[in-house]
């Protein structure tokens, strides 16, 4: 029997949806055993500036529950979330959070643009299942960090759509788009395979045999940053290009 191992690294999401079960059961089959993940929710209605705001509140009373609870590190989840908020507003929340907790806050955009640079991708492709106002929305800010978008594959779906999209099918649809992106723009680098509301991790392992680029999802890349800041537990073997790296 495989000892239990005592957590050593705990690291706060906060994530757009109420209910959530798809990022745990996809986080421990990256995670390296003594990882632990701590979740806090939000009620985000659709992907507007809007209904970010309507949240803010709550957001930051998790903020103060995470850090209280021992975070090492803490994450609002959500690309779209992201986007809508805007890169200046992102950085101007990661220095209040470590003004206000000391502890280290991230957003899963701003992880996916560090672990592009640390992989020397300035080119990505991008598949996702939203409408192309927020695919240029989020290409706009990876533009901010310094990395170009030049391919795209969407299925072009609100958030209610997704939400009803079935596991099986979601999952099937994460290949299917990202491998449409990367032959449809071969100069990419890499491939930004975003969102948390599918299983996604599946499709790094065949994506990236095919093409041999990187495919950075959400959870691989706020994981690969967390694990980077505490200076332990990268590479981690066999969960893909990124987190195989030093």
């Amino acid at each position: 029997m495989k000892p239990l191992t005592e957590p050593w690294y705990r690291l706060g999401y906060i994530t757009p949806h109420p209910i959530v079960d798809n990022v745990a059961y996809q986080f421990y089959r990256f995670a390296p055993d003594g990882v632990m993940l701590m979740l806090a929710n939000l009620e985000i209605t659709d992907y507007s500036t809007a209904a970010v705001d309507h949240e803010m509140p709550l957001f930051w009373k998790h903020v103060e529950e995470l850090a209280h609870a021992g975070a090492n590190r803490i994450v609002l989840t959500g690309v779209p979330v992201s986007a809508a908020l805007g890169r200046e507003r992102v950085l101007a929340m990661k220095a209040e959070v470590k003004k206000r907790t000391g502890v280290t806050f991230d957003t899963d955009l701003e992880a996916i643009a560090a672990a592009a640079k640390h992989l020397n991708a300035k080119k990505v492709a991008l598949a996702t299942r939203w409408h192309e106002p927020l695919n240029d929305a989020v290409a706009a800010y990876l533009q901010l960090t310094g990395i170009e978008v030049v391919g795209r594959q969407a299925r072009g779906a609100t958030m209610a759509e997704n939400a009803q999209l079935k596991a099986s099918d979601g999952m099937q649809l994460a290949i299917n788009l990202g491998r449409g992106a990367l032959q449809a723009a071969p100069q990419a680098q890499a491939l930004v395979l975003p969102g948390g509301r599918w299983l996604s991790t599946h499709a790094v392992a065949p994506l990236e045999a095919q093409f041999n680029k990187p495919v950075l999802l959400n959870l691989n890349c706020s994981l690969w940053a967390a694990l980077r800041e505490a200076g332990r537990g990268v590479p981690v073997q066999e969960q893909g290009l990124l987190l195989g790296s030093n």
